[in-house]
Formats: structure tokens, C-alpha cells, sequence
């Protein structure tokens, strides 16, 4: 089954596919391809050069720099983009609080970040989850109290994904302790160089230092950087996450590694089950890409659809499912993670075990995939 685009749409593909393959650097590409950590530089030049051809974030308003273009064209110029190997834009800064500032940030707060965020000028880190608050996150402990004309803020925040890059944070405080959980909690925008906040790296299982915590000791931010109105962050907050979940489906991605992972099989396709797995996630993969087209074509309005939680659920799943064939495709090779570059092991198998292992996050962060299924429940089964 192939998707049938109009002559138009065609050659919108097409000026797509050049694009990423001809300005992006074949170095930031090779390096996606071959699932290597990317530097913070590379990330920085890779989205400044689509910004400046309008191609970092097209689903913001048109005068923030968006495009406007339909619901399919975002689909290609999504697909097009990791089928090439370019790093998606960073997901903080365009697909979480820049939409949120666009929505419903004042218009100073527009004119301060939007332009600096679409241009990874700024690295917004992401503070939300908390050693107690994770998915059941309107528990959050985190404080901002009112003091003339900041809050102080104290608190901690847990998980926070390359916050070692981040230059500002944008945080969920409780700013009402005395109301219901869900309302008294506001959406703040805070200097990661502000006295009294400290970064500091968590270790994770594959022995990368992706993620940290975050700690707020008396931290004072202007009360101008409140986004929206006080006590209102919930509601922010769930646009957010929405948004996100609707981009957090890589099928693009997915099969490209399922297309690289037929060619590390080699002999091993000619197994009957080994066949059969890889025809299982094609069709899988299919099924999630028509889905997300379904999805993105019903948030036209700007809202996430509620079937952004199938996309998150169902993707993630597929992306673990892909990362485990590969590492049963390497055998033992899988485990010399350690080996030097250049031991006689092929890269493919020396990577395939710290990113199945790095990839266990996956149905975790944006809502973890139990916390899903309870929202496909309620708002897509009526249950």
C-alpha cells in the first residue's frame, strides 16, 4: 500500500528530499544514520540552517515563522526530514514551549523568545517531572511564591533530557498549594544561569549522560516570565504534552532503521521467523503512518487530537521492537558496546545494545505508555 500524492505534493517531496540531502551536512547525517551521539553544536547547525529557509518549525503561525501548509505536506516534509537522517528540530524549543509561548504567551514574551527559540539561539530545557511527580504529574512540589515583583523558587526537577545544554527552562511550579492539584499550578520561564539553580548529570544504563536533575534554591524570576495567567499552567501543560505526543511516533525513523537492520540481516532473512518479524513491523509501521496522517489532519485547529496517545503508545512500542531485532540480529556483538573503533566488530553491533537499552525510555517520558492507555480508555473509548 503507497500513499498517492497529487503532482503538487509530489514535487513538494521532492524539493523536500533535496533539500535535506544536499544543505544538511553529510557529517550530522552520517552520524544520525549510524545512531551516534550528536554534539551540541551539531544539533545548534542543523536547525539553524532549516530555520533559515523556514523549515525548523511549520506547524507555528505563519508570523512566527510557520508555514502554512496542510496537514499531509507537514506529514512529508516530517517523514522527508528523517528518512534523509537530519535531526529533528529540538523537540523543547518546537514542538513543546514554542507553541505554548505562541498560544498563550503575552506579546512581549512572544517578541523576547519565539524568534530566539525557532533559531535554537536559546536551548530550552524541560522541567516538569519530579522524584514523586512523573506521570502522575500534578503532584508536583516544586514552589514559585509571589515577592514583590518575582516569585522565589524552590524545588527539584528530575529527567531533565540534555539539560546540560540548556540556556532557560520551563518549568511547572505550584503557585497555590491550597487549591485542587491540577489548578494551582502556573507555566514559568527561568535563566538556567539564575543563582540558586544547579544542574546536575544523571548516569543512565547504557552510560550516557543524557538526562539530569535540576535543583531551585531560592531562585528568583521576574514575574514577568509567567506564560499565560497564574494558576492556569495545567491547562498549558496539556497542550504541550499533546503536541508532543503527536511527534513522538518516529515512523520515519523507525523505518529507516528497519530498512538498514534487512541489510545487516543478510543470510538470516532466508529464517522463516526472522522473515516474519520483519513483515510484522512493516505492516505495523504502516498502520501507525496512516494513523498519524489521521491525526495530524484532525488537529488542524491547534488542539492534539486525542488519538496523539495511540501515536505515542503504538510508536514507541515499534521503535523498542525494532531496537530488540536489531540486537538479535547482532548475536553476541551486541555486547561489545566497549570495543575500540576499530575492532573488527561491526558498528551496527557494537551500538545495537546502548540503544535498545537507551530506547527503554521511550515508553516512559511524554506520558508513560500505562498513563496512555488510560487516556485512549476515557477520551477515545468513552470508558
Amino acid at each position: 500500500m503507497q500513499l498517492e500524492l497529487s503532482p503538487e505534493d509530489a514535487a513538494f517531496r521532492e524539493e523536500m528530499r533535496e533539500f535535506f540531502t544536499t544543505k544538511v551536512p553529510q557529517e550530522i547525517r552520517t552520524a544520525v544514520a549510524e545512531r551516534r551521539e550528536l554534539s551540541k553544536e551539531q544539533i545548534v547547525e542543523s536547525q539553524q540552517i532549516l530555520n533559515a529557509a523556514g523549515l525548523a518549525v511549520p506547524h507555528w503561525p505563519v508570523e512566527h515563522g510557520g508555514q502554512d501548509w496542510s496537514a499531509l505536506r507537514r506529514h512529508i516534509w516530517h517523514e522527508e526530514m528523517q528518512r534523509a537522517c537530519v535531526p529533528l528540530p529540538l523537540a523543547f524549543n518546537a514542538s513543546m514551549v514554542g507553541p505554548v509561548i505562541a498560544q498563550f504567551g503575552s506579546d512581549e514574551i512572544k517578541e523576547r523568545f519565539l524568534a530566539k527559540t525557532a533559531n535554537l539561539d536559546i536551548w530550552w530545557s524541560q522541567g516538569f517531572s519530579e522524584p514523586d511527580a512523573g506521570s502522575d504529574l500534578a503532584s508536583l512540589r516544586t514552589t514559585a511564591v509571589r515577592d514583590g515583583d518575582e516569585f522565589v523558587v524552590n524545588g527539584q526537577k528530575t529527567w531533565t533530557t540534555l539539560g546540560q545544554y540548556g540556556d532557560w527552562i520551563f518549568c511547572l511550579v505550584r503557585t497555590d498549594p491550597d487549591a485542587k492539584k491540577q489548578r494551582g499550578i502556573s507555566f514559568l520561564l527561568i535563566d538556567m544561569t539564575s543563582p540558586g539553580l544547579t544542574v546536575r548529570p544523571i548516569e543512565l544504563i547504557d552510560g550516557g549522560h543524557e538526562v539530569n536533575e535540576v535543583w531551585f534554591e531560592d531562585v528568583r524570576v521576574p514575574a514577568d516570565n509567567l506564560v499565560g495567567e497564574l494558576n492556569h499552567g495545567w491547562d498549558y501543560a496539556k497542550f504541550l504534552l499533546g503536541n508532543e505526543r503527536v511527534g513522538v511516533a518516529p515512523v520515519g525513523a523507525t523505518k529507516r532503521v528497519l530498512a538498514q537492520a534487512k541489510e545487516y540481516a543478510g543470510e538470516q532473512l532466508k529464517d522463516p521467523l526472522t522473515a516474519a518479524r520483519f513483515a510484522e513491523l512493516e505492516n505495523e509501521l504502516l498502520a501507525l503512518e496512516l494513523t498519524a496522517l489521521r491525526v495530524v489532519a484532525n488537529s488542524a485547529d491547534g488542539k492534539p487530537h486525542p488519538a496523539s496517545s495511540v501515536l505515542k503508545l503504538k510508536g514507541t512500542e515499534l521503535q523498542q521492537a525494532v531496537s530488540e531485532l536489531v540486537v538479535d540480529l547482532a548475536g553476541p556483538a551486541s555486547w561489545a558496546s566497549g570495543a575500540d573503533d576499530d575492532s573488527e566488530l561491526a558498528g551496527w553491533a557494537r551500538r545495537a545494545t546502548p540503544t535498545y537499552l537507551n530506547l527503554r525510555k521511550a515508553s516512559i517520558y511524554g506520558g508513560s505508555n500505562e498513563i496512555q492507555r488510560q487516556i485512549i480508555a476515557k477520551t477515545i473509548l468513552g470508558l
